[in-house]
C-alpha cells in the first residue's frame, strides 16, 4: 500500500479532529478526500506528510511510518498544502532551483527542473516573478515544487480553490496525467472536481469516515432510487404513465421527454418498453442516472 492510517485520532484539547479513522490507498490510485469544514480532511493531510504527530493510531506512508520513519517519508511524498507557500519575489526557475537544492538534487537539478517546467506547462511564463502570475499559474508552480524530488505519493490540499473555470480544467488535466504515474490523495470541496478526477471516494465527518468506495459503487449504494429518462417519439399524460408497474414517481422534463422514479432494486426498463410497443410509440432515448455525487455528500455529511 502507498498510504495506510489505522485507527488514526488527533485531539487538540478536548477536541477529537479525527476519531479512529482507517483506511488505505493502494500504488496509482487517485482518491478524492472529502469532508465539509473543519471535518479532520487537512488534519489527516498533515499526519501523512510528518508536520504534526497523531494522538493515537499508525500511519504509514510506502511503509515507513510517518513518526519512526518520518525522513523516508518525506523523501517519497509531495505535499501542496492549501495555502501555496511561495517566494514572490523570486522568478520560476530561481523558485524550482531553490526546491531542487532543498531535496539536493544535486548534478539532476537543472535536467529536472527543466522536466518540471514542460509538465507543469510554465514555459509561457518563465520569465516572470511569481508574484506576477494568476494564481492558476502559482497553483503549477506549486506543482512543480511538490513533484520537484519525483515522489511517490502527491497529496493535494484544495489545489484548485479560488481558480476560474479555465484554471480548474487545466489543474484538473495536470492531475489526471500525474495520476497515471503516481498515487494521489486530493482534497476538495467540489463534487464536479472528484467525479472528473478520482476513481476513489473517501468521506469523513466530524472526525470519522462515514464512506471509503470508488465514485461508481458510492453513487449506487448510497441511493434509494433509481432515476430513468425516457424520450418517446410521442407525448402521453403522466396518469397514464404511472401506470407502468414498479413506478414510484414520473414526471415531464421537456417535451416528450419523462423522468421515471423506482426502487434502486427493481429495473423498470423492460417495462418502459413494454409500454411503448402497447401503446405504439418508440423509445428515442433511455438513460438510467446515478445518484449525483454532491447529493450524496450532503446525505452522508447532514448534521
Amino acid at each position: 500500500m502507498s498510504v495506510e492510517a489505522k485507527q488514526i485520532t488527533k485531539l487538540y484539547g478536548l477536541q477529537k479532529a479525527l476519531n479512529d479513522v482507517s483506511f488505505s490507498i493502494k500504488a496509482g490510485e487517485v482518491v478524492g478526500f472529502l469532508g465539509p469544514n473543519g471535518a479532520g480532511k487537512s488534519t489527516m493531510m498533515k499526519i501523512l506528510t510528518c508536520f504534526i504527530p497523531p494522538s493515537s493510531g499508525e500511519a504509514r506512508v510506502c511503509g515507513f511510518d510517518v513518526q519512526e520513519e518520518s525522513h523516508e517519508v518525506k523523501k517519497r511524498v509531495g505535499y501542496l498544502p492549501e495555502t501555496n507557500p511561495l517566494y514572490l519575489d523570486m522568478y520560476i526557475r530561481e523558485y524550482l532551483n531553490f526546491i531542487a537544492g532543498i531535496h539536493k538534487l544535486g548534478t539532476k537539478s537543472r535536467q529536472r527542473i527543466e522536466e518540471m517546467i514542460r509538465i507543469t506547462g510554465l514555459e509561457t511564463e518563465i520569465g516572470k516573478k511569481l508574484r506576477q502570475l494568476s494564481k492558476g499559474y502559482r497553483q503549477r508552480v506549486g506543482l512543480a515544487g511538490a513533484l520537484m524530488h519525483d515522489p511517490e505519493v502527491l497529496i493535494l490540499d484544495e489545489p484548485t480553490s479560488g481558480l476560474d473555470p479555465n484554471q480548474l480544467e487545466e489543474i484538473r488535466i495536470l492531475i489526471r496525467q500525474i495520476g497515471k504515474e503516481k498515487t494521489v490523495m486530493l482534497s476538495t470541496h467540489i463534487m464536479q472536481e472528484v467525479e472528473a478526477v478520482c476513481n476513489r471516494v473517501i468521506i469523513i465527518d466530524q472526525g470519522i469516515l462515514v464512506a471509503d468506495s470508488s465514485v461508481a459503487e458510492i453513487s449506487t449504494q448510497s441511493s434509494n432510487n433509481a432515476i430513468i429518462t425516457v424520450e418517446f417519439d410521442k407525448s402521453f399524460d403522466l396518469t397514464v404513465l404511472g401506470t407502468i408497474p414498479q413506478i414510484i414517481d414520473v414526471k415531464e422534463i421537456s417535451k416528450n421527454s419523462y423522468q421515471f422514479i423506482s426502487n434502486a432494486d427493481t429495473d423498470i426498463r423492460q417495462e418502459i418498453f413494454r409500454f411503448a410497443v402497447e401503446n405504439n410509440a418508440t423509445v428515442l432515448t433511455m438513460q438510467k442516472e446515478q445518484q449525483r455525487l454532491e447529493k450524496i455528500f450532503q446525505t452522508l455529511t447532514k448534521k
